[in-house]
């Protein structure tokens, strides 16, 4: 692999966590915050990983895994490794508490509404950065493999995941802010946590580049995309209803394939 594919891919993991700083800036202007918007994006984001995970990523690991093992296993393993994904970052949002996990966060307003503990503000804080930390693994190796592969493609899935990261860094920094009221750290917890992406995916990268083939592709591929649909799923289109109105999460969603179909179109 050329160094300059690794350096691109890794600066578009880079690129993706570090979103979670603009969501902690955006939780400091309260005031210019349109949580439709964010609704809209939110689905928009979904679409594209949806589109991008059963239409590019899903088929690619199906056909490496053909190559390397032939049709009827090469379908079998395939999905075996779609839903090895999904299994796997439902564990981890299993092994989160629900209250500590931003994903279960409803919306900025009602943290805004008890400020009065401290304490259990900043703890709900740190563990959202622990637990975005922990997701983002995943995340990072996903949009590292993409770019690796494909650098379109990286693109694609780095700013899906780059607008799901908004809100996660949302759920750190307003009430870490409100329990210390320290906008500089409350923005770096939430900037920090984002980093867990890039070291993911190199972990990722030296632990399976020795045994890097068409097998290992197909499964890792395969396993990505179960990530990214379970993601859409379990958390974005969720947020987004919680944001916004439902037809606006799933205009978002509409337009987030459409856009997803065209671009893949244009490079055919």
């Amino acid at each position: 692999m050329e160094t300059e594919n690794i350096l691109f891919a890794l600066g578009l993991t880079l690129f993706a966590g570090l979103a979670t700083g603009i969501g902690s800036l955006m939780s400091f202007m309260s005031k210019k915050f349109n949580p439709k918007f964010l609704a809209a994006s939110l689905g928009f984001s979904a679409g594209v990983m949806l589109y991008v995970s059963l239409v590019e990523i899903f088929v690619k690991a199906k056909d490496s895994l053909i190559i390397a093992h032939g049709v009827k296993a090469g379908n079998l393993y395939t999905v075996i490794a779609f839903f090895s994904g999904i299994a796997l970052i439902a564990l981890i949002d299993r092994l989160i508490p629900s209250f500590e996990n931003p994903h279960e966060i409803k919306n900025i307003e009602e943290k805004n509404l008890n400020p009065a503990d401290n304490k259990k503000l900043l703890r709900m804080g740190m563990f959202s950065a622990l637990a975005i930390a922990i997701h983002n693994f995943p995340e990072g190796l996903a949009t590292f493999m993409g770019a690796l592969t494909d650098p379109t493609l990286g693109i694609s899935i780095a700013v899906a995941i780059a607008i799901h990261n908004i809100p996660e860094g949302i759920a750190v920094a307003v009430p870490i802010y409100y329990a210390t009221r320290n906008r500089k750290k409350a923005f770096w917890l939430s900037f920090l946590s984002g980093l867990a992406e890039p070291v993911g995916a190199l972990l990722g990268f030296f632990i399976l580049r020795n045994v890097f083939n068409d097998s290992m592709f197909g499964v890792i591929f395969a396993g990505v995309a179960g990530i990214m649909v379970y993601i859409s799923l379990d958390e974005l289109l969720p947020t987004a209803e919680e944001y916004g109105e439902h037809h606006i999460a799933i205009g978002g969603l509409v337009g987030g394939m459409a856009v997803m179909a065209i671009s893949l179109l244009l490079f055919i």
